[in-house]
C-alpha cells in the first residue's frame, strides 16, 4: 500500500501532464504483478469493491471518532476519506505501513472484494489501524472507488503504453474484453506473453471524437455535414453470437437496453447515438424525443417493460467500424457510409436507422440551418472529412463538433456547498433559482439547478468569499445564502421535470457571468424558462 499511497500523494500535487505519465509509468515499471495490475484498475475507474460503501466507511468512523467532530471536520475538510484518514486515531502498540505482505496492495483489493457487507467494515477498520495517514487515504479512495486526483481514464492508459513502449491503440482494443490485474497485458509489455486479441468476443472499440470547431477550419468541398443528436453515444457489437452495447466511457449498458440489444442480431461493430423515441415525453411522433425521456431509462439494472413501452429505445447510426468480420476503419468516411447505409437493411427499422446528411450548398447556408435548430433532440452538427479513417480520440483535421448557441438565463444564487479534491476549501457548486411569479407579487425563488464551472480562478474566489460574507443558514455542508446575487446560467437545453419543485431541469448548466450590475429582482421567471423547455 505504501507504494500506491506514495502514487496518489505524488498525482494530487503534479499538474503537469508529462509529469503525471512518468510517475504512473514508473510505477507499474517497478511495482510486480498483481498490484499494479489493480493499481491501474483503480486509476481507470474499473475497479469495483461494492461491499466498501461511503456509509460504512461512515459508521466505522464514528465508532472510533466523536461524531460532533468528525461532521464538523468533514464541513472544513470537504471530503469524508480525507477526513476519515487524518482523525483516525492510532491503535494501542501503534501501526503501521510495512508492507509485509499482509497489506500489499492485491491482499487488501482480493480480501475486500471477497467479503459481504456484513464483514467488510470491520475488515476496512482493521486495515486502517495498520496504516499511516497517507495509507489510510489511499485505502479509503481505492475501496470507494472515487479517487478523484485529475487522471483520465485515457491518460492511465497512455502512461502503460508509454512506459512499456505498446502502441495505445492497441492497449485500448482488447482492454474491456480482460478483467484487473490485467495480467496478459503485463505480460505482453514484458515480452512474457503474447500480445491479447479481441478474437471472436463483443468487445469494445475505442471511440472516434471530434475537435469543437473554430472559424474557417473546413471547407464543405472536404467535409460532409450531419446532425449532432442529443442522447448518448453507443457501440453495439455482435460477435460469438452475443451483443453488447457500451457508451463512450466503455461501459456496458446492454441490462439498460435489452431491447435495443435483442434487435442487433448482425455481426459487426456499429457507432450511433441512443435515444428515445418521440412520445407523449416529448419530440414528434416517430422521431426522437428529448434527452430528458432517455434518462428515464438511464443507470437501470432491471427494465420493466412498461417502462420499454413508455420509453422506446432506438439507436440514430453514424458510423460502421467492422462488418462482420471485416475491419473497415481504415476506409475512409465516404466508403464507410456507404457500407452503413448497406448493412441498415437487415436491421430492425423500429430500433435503428442512419442519421441524415445536411445538405447545404456553402457553409454560411449550414450556419443559418444550425442556427435555426431546436429540435428537441439535436444538440449541433458534425463535420467529417469524407477522406477520414477511423481512428481513436481526437485527431486533428478529421472531425469537428459544432454545437448550437448555448440558452441563458439570469438566476439567483440560493444555495452553495465545497466543491472536492482541489476546490475542497472552496464554495464552488452553486444552486441558483428563478423566481415563481413577479418578484413584488409574493413569489418565492425555485431552483432550477446547480453548477460547478464556467467561472475562472479569480471568479472563484470572488464567489467563495460572498458566500462565507452572506451566510444566513447551514445544512450540513450546504450553506444558504442572502438571494442577491444574479448569476448568468448558460445551458444546452431545459426539459420538464415532475422530479423538480421548479418543474424544470437544466442540461449542461455552467455560469457564464456574475451579474453583480443586476438586482436579484429582476432575475428571470420559471414562467420564461417553461417558454424554452422542451
Amino acid at each position: 500500500m505504501r507504494a500506491f499511497s506514495q502514487l496518489l500523494d505524488a498525482l494530487v500535487y503534479t499538474r503537469s501532464r508529462t509529469a503525471k505519465l512518468r510517475l504512473i509509468g514508473d510505477y507499474l515499471r517497478r511495482t510486480p504483478d498483481p498490484d499494479r495490475g489493480y493499481a491501474l484498475a483503480a486509476l481507470t475507474g474499473e475497479l469495483n469493491l461494492p461491499a466498501v460503501k461511503p456509509a460504512a466507511i461512515r459508521a466505522i468512523a464514528e465508532e472510533r471518532v466523536d461524531p460532533v467532530l468528525l461532521y464538523m471536520s468533514r464541513d472544513y475538510v470537504g471530503d469524508m476519506a480525507e477526513t476519515v484518514s487524518l482523525l483516525w486515531p492510532k491503535p494501542e502498540g501503534g501501526g503501521s505501513d510495512l508492507d509485509d505482505g499482509t497489506l500489499r496492495l492485491a491482499n487488501v483489493v482480493e480480501r475486500l472484494a471477497s467479503l459481504g457487507r456484513a464483514e467488510a467494515p470491520g475488515a476496512l477498520a482493521a486495515m486502517l489501524d495498520q496504516l499511516d495517514p497517507s495509507g489510510r487515504f489511499a485505502l479509503l479512495k481505492l475501496a470507494t472507488g472515487a479517487l478523484r486526483i485529475g487522471i483520465s481514464a485515457r491518460l492511465a492508459k497512455v502512461a502503460l503504453a508509454e512506459a512499456f513502449d505498446l502502441d495505445v491503440d492497441a492497449v485500448e482494443e482488447v482492454w474491456h474484453g480482460l478483467a484487473p490485474p490485467y495480467l496478459p497485458i503485463f505480460a505482453w509489455a514484458e515480452g512474457r506473453g503474447v500480445q491479447p486479441t479481441a478474437g471472436n468476443v463483443p468487445v469494445f472499440r475505442p471511440f472516434m471524437l471530434a475537435h469543437p470547431l473554430e472559424e474557417g477550419t473546413v471547407s464543405l468541398d472536404d467535409y460532409a455535414a450531419e446532425w449532432k443528436w442529443d442522447g448518448i453515444r453507443v457501440q453495439l457489437v455482435r460477435a460469438g453470437g452475443e451483443t453488447r452495447l457500451y457508451s463512450r466511457a466503455g461501459d456496458d449498458v446492454t441490462r439498460s437496453f435489452p431491447d435495443v440489444a435483442g434487435a442487433f442480431d448482425v455481426e459487426g461493430v456499429l457507432d450511433g447515438e441512443l435515444l428515445v423515441r418521440g412520445t407523449a415525453q416529448g419530440g414528434e411522433a416517430g422521431g426522437a424525443a428529448s434527452f430528458n425521456a432517455l434518462q428515464q431509462r438511464l443507470g437501470r439494472k432491471q427494465v420493466s417493460a412498461k417502462m420499454r413501452a413508455d420509453y422506446p429505445a432506438f439507436v440514430r447510426l453514424y458510423d460502421i467500424l467492422f462488418d462482420g468480420p471485416e475491419d473497415l476503419r481504415a476506409q475512409t468516411w465516404a466508403a464507410r457510409r456507404g457500407r452503413l447505409e448497406a448493412f441498415v437493411p437487415r436491421l430492425d427499422p423500429v430500433r435503428f436507422d442512419v442519421s441524415a446528411l445536411i445538405d447545404a450548398p456553402d457553409f454560411a447556408a449550414l450556419e443559418e440551418i444550425r442556427t435555426g435548430a431546436r429540435d428537441a433532440a439535436i444538440e449541433g452538427i458534425m463535420l467529417k472529412r469524407r477522406d477520414s479513417p477511423y481512428v481513436s480520440g481526437r485527431r486533428a483535421g478529421l472531425w469537428y463538433k459544432w454545437k448550437r448557441d448555448p440558452l441563458t438565463a439570469d438566476c439567483v444564487l440560493m444555495y452553495a456547498q465545497r466543491g472536492s479534491g482541489k476546490r475542497s476549501s472552496y464554495y464552488s457548486d452553486y444552486t441558483f433559482g428563478c423566481w415563481s411569479g413577479a418578484p413584488d407579487s409574493g413569489a418565492e425563488l425555485l431552483p432550477v439547478g446547480k453548477a460547478y464551472f464556467g467561472f475562472t480562478d479569480e471568479e472563484l474566489k470572488w464567489l467563495d468569499r460572498f458566500v462565507r460574507g452572506h451566510t444566513i443558514a447551514r445544512f450540513g455542508p450546504v450553506r444558504e445564502v442572502e438571494k442577491t446575487l444574479v448569476l448568468e446560467v448558460a445551458f444546452d437545453s431545459i426539459h420538464l421535470s415532475k422530479r423538480h419543485k421548479s418543474g424544470l431541469a437544466m442540461r449542461f448548466p455552467r455560469i457564464s457571468r456574475i451579474r453583480t450590475d443586476k438586482p436579484a429582482h429582476e432575475a428571470d421567471t420559471i414562467e420564461a424558462l417553461m417558454r424554452l423547455a422542451t
